[in-house]
């Protein structure tokens, strides 16, 4: 998967979600990791990390 397509994805799907997208990449990317799926798997967590870059730092 392309870098513009990771941001593309993560964007949309944070549109979708909010701040539950970040949680529910990383539960598709555990899923995907479980059921033997590498390469899927190390998508979800690119897209999970763009999530996090979107979200910014931790406001405290």
């Amino acid at each position: 998967m392309e870098e513009l397509d990771i941001q593309d994805y993560a964007r949309r799907l944070f549109d979708a979600h909010g701040d539950k997208a970040v949680a529910e990449a990383a539960q598709k990317a555990a899923a995907l990791e479980q059921s033997g799926e590498a390469e899927q798997a190390k998508n979800w967590r690119r897209i999970e990390a763009a999530l996090y870059q979107m979200l910014g730092p931790h406001q405290s």
